[in-house]
């Protein structure tokens, strides 16, 4: 555990927002210490290929580029290591105080950039192919399925957005809908377009039961609809049924959430507190990109190193 005294920021989470930030703080000489407690680039670590992050031609998986961002952050002495955040609480003093594993842990500045998980479905088969044909980034994984079948998961708008979107490159998607469509009135109009071309077939009532493999990949998926047992097979599954964000340790601490749960935040990533920032896809309003991500980790990096210049003149 990194000393008090000499943790002038602590980053909750160690994304790519997070890493960067990092590698900011630290080129400045300030004392930063990173807390993960999962893997280290968080869910850009664990997708398999990504080709829309700016500056790699041929794509990089997502192991390489959180091991680059790591190893540049710890090059210019980002202090990463591992624990999870319980609580956090703005202190009397002005100090934020955040309790790692049970430790409490103090700073004059702390960056929330714990990101969001993908909603699972929780069925059979889902995690044992999570990025070998299952699926939750149209955008980051979609380009794979060209002239492929795919079965796309979900009703409400994010849903129905992905699934127009992965027909530039899928053949015909199955959208597999549990209750009714919960899309806005527009969206479910552009849907219609794709439904009256034969590239999208919406199944209402359907339920994801299991996800079937064979081969060792993706084949479809065992579905109720109607009280009738059905399986709808493809070369891929997308799933868009929300995203968790990772802000359950902040209950009382007084930072501001929205009704989704993640963090407001100002213009300029601060939160409601006093020397608490926030970044990336936990944030409020996040674009839920890499690209983007990175650039709030900049801009916050900066937006702290005023905060802490403004603690020196106070």
């Amino acid at each position: 555990m990194a000393n008090q005294a000499e943790t002038k920021v602590v980053i909750i989470g160690a994304g790519p927002s997070a890493l960067t930030a990092a590698i900011y703080l630290t080129r400045e000489d300030i004392p930063t210490t990173l807390y993960e407690r999962g893997v280290v680039g968080g869910m850009a670590a664990i997708t398999d290929q990504i080709d829309n992050y700016p500056g790699f031609a041929e794509g990089v998986t997502g192991m390489k580029l959180a091991s680059e961002l790591q190893k540049q952050a710890e090059r210019f002495g980002a202090d990463i290591q591992y624990g999870e955040a319980s609580s956090l609480q703005r202190l009397d003093s002005g100090e934020i105080e955040v309790v790692i594993d049970g430790a409490p842990v103090r700073s004059k500045a702390v960056l929330l950039a714990t990101g969001s998980n993908h909603r699972k479905l929780g069925v059979p088969g889902e995690d044992e192919l999570y990025g070998r044909g299952v699926h939750y980034c149209a955008t980051c994984d979609g380009a794979f399925y060209r002239d492929k079948k795919l079965v796309v998961v979900g009703g409400g708008n994010s849903a129905v957005q992905e699934a127009i979107f992965l027909t530039r490159y899928a053949t015909h998607i199955d959208l597999l809908v549990r209750s009714k469509l919960r899309a806005s009135d527009v969206l479910q109009k552009e849907l219609q377009k794709y439904v009256d071309a034969g590239k999208i077939t919406v199944h209402l009532g359907a339920t994801t039961d299991e996800i079937l493999v064979r081969d060792d990949k993706f084949y479809g998926v065992k579905s109720t609809q109607d009280g009738e047992a059905k399986e709808f097979t493809g070369d891929g599954l997308f799933v868009f049924i929300g995203l968790i964000p990772n802000t359950q340790f902040l209950t009382g601490s007084g930072v501001e959430l929205d009704g989704a749960g993640h963090i407001l935040t100002d213009k300029h990533l601060r939160t409601n507190l006093p020397g608490v920032f926030a970044s990336g896809d936990v944030r409020s309003g996040a674009t839920m990109q890499i690209a983007s991500a990175v650039g709030e980790g900049a801009e916050v990096a900066l937006q702290i190193r005023e905060y802490l210049d403004t603690l020196k003149t106070a």
